[in-house]
């Protein structure tokens, strides 16, 4: 069958690794079925498709900047995403009749294309949420149900309301994702929404103890001691003054040195911290291109998750499948509404921990420090072969599909 997937992310080939959309996608493709991806393309002159194989390509819509941005900036340019991305649809894919349409959150503001592609080509409609907006901005106050805010919040719940509604089947990263959902928004069917988690290729890879030193050599990082490592954004939602509370709490700890590797608005706090502060186990590195920054997470010993304490809403970041791939443990220091915390514990392959409370972060690092990471790290990797598998991600998919009357 012919299927559209529409996204925010940047996806450059099919052959992408780490990435859970090209990896779905691929997976999908090797499953005899034609994948026309739509993403935006910030740095691109003019709209392109590029060919994958027959029947398969990539159309990178020009747009303005949707990441790593101010919120204004982000908010203008993702209102407009809807009519960019019906406008190149129109011009370059107006011969492809597709029975399917997966797209993720964020952005909802899809709307308008899944509504437009719904009913040109009576296709299904199918939504990855990996994002639970606008709450997720009221939450950590970017938006508000009061004042001058409020019309901006009132907009954007109904974009998201209507986004659902328009989708066929609801797909949720966890348990708590989905319990959520049913609570917020009652009058969704029951039978739309089910947990579809977040999942990748797997390349399982474990560095020797050389390999290992000898990247922690190039970035200046110590030989002798556990490497805690988080990467990612860098933004409001991590939680970065905690985050520097947590930095603070952990600075006399021996035998440990923590990495923090990534890009992202809220960056300039850390970096003024890093210039202000004279802890010697603290690296700033202010972000690195994706095939490096895998070999050089595979020199560190424990990823970190980091989430503002103040979310409602339970996200589920997709980074835990990168550190689980380098079969390493994880620290999740997170709000408690979030379940991967428990989903790490239940699998043995880490420590959880809330993020209001520093105090609490040193306690898992200390526990951490004494303990065979090893061991415990090849826990994820043999988690995530059982649980996180592209594969059942596409099975899931095929089989909703297949649910829906058409």
């Amino acid at each position: 069958m012919n299927i559209l997937f529409l996204t925010l992310v940047n996806i450059k080939d099919f052959e992408e690794k780490q990435n859970i959309y090209s990896d779905l996608c691929r997976e999908l493709v090797s499953r005899g079925h034609n994948v026309h991806i739509v993403c935006p393309d910030e740095a691109g002159e003019a709209t392109s498709l590029l060919k994958y194989r027959e029947g398969s390509g990539i159309l990178k819509v020009r747009t303005g900047r949707v990441q790593k941005t101010s919120f204004i900036k982000k908010g203008i340019a993702t209102l407009m995403l809807g009519s960019q991305f019906k406008r190149a649809i129109k011009k370059h894919l107006c011969n492809v009749k597709f029975d399917l349409v997966i797209y993720s959150t964020p952005p909802i503001t899809l709307y308008s294309i899944v509504k437009y592609v719904k009913k040109r080509d009576k296709a299904t409609t199918y939504l990855l949420l990996k994002d639970i907006f606008p709450q997720n901005a009221l939450d950590i106050g970017i938006m508000s149900k009061r004042g001058i805010k409020a019309p901006i919040y009132l907009y954007f719940r109904l974009m998201e309301k209507r986004l659902y509604a328009i989708s066929d089947r609801i797909g949720c990263m966890s348990e708590a994702n989905a319990e959520y959902i049913k609570r917020q928004d009652p009058e969704i069917p029951k039978e739309k929404i089910h947990i579809s988690p977040n999942s990748v290729e797997p390349i399982i890879t474990t560095l020797s103890l050389d390999e290992k030193n000898a990247i922690r050599v190039r970035y200046g990082l110590p030989t002798d001691k556990k490497i805690f490592i988080y990467g990612g954004n860098i933004g409001k939602p991590q939680g970065v003054p905690f985050i520097i509370d947590c930095l603070n709490a952990v600075g006399d700890i021996d035998g440990c040195h923590f990495v923090i590797c990534g890009t992202g608005t809220e960056l300039p706090l850390l970096k003024k911290y890093s210039e202000s502060t004279e802890s010697r186990n603290f690296t700033l590195i202010p972000g690195l291109p994706r095939a490096e920054y895998e070999e050089f997470v595979g020199c560190c010993d424990v990823g970190l998750i980091f989430l503002d304490y103040r979310f409602t809403i339970p996200n589920f970041p997709s980074r835990l499948l990168s550190y689980m791939q380098k079969s390493m443990p994880v620290i999740s220091c997170t709000d408690r509404a979030t379940d991967i915390g428990r989903t790490i514990e239940e699998g043995g392959f880490g420590v959880s921990c809330f993020s209001n409370n520093a105090h609490s972060f040193r306690d898992a690092v200390l526990s951490l420090i004494s303990e065979d990471t090893d061991s415990i790290g090849r826990n994820g990797a043999k988690y995530l072969l059982e649980n996180f598998k592209v594969q059942k991600s596409a099975d899931i998919i095929l089989e909703k599909y297949n649910e829906v009357d058409r």
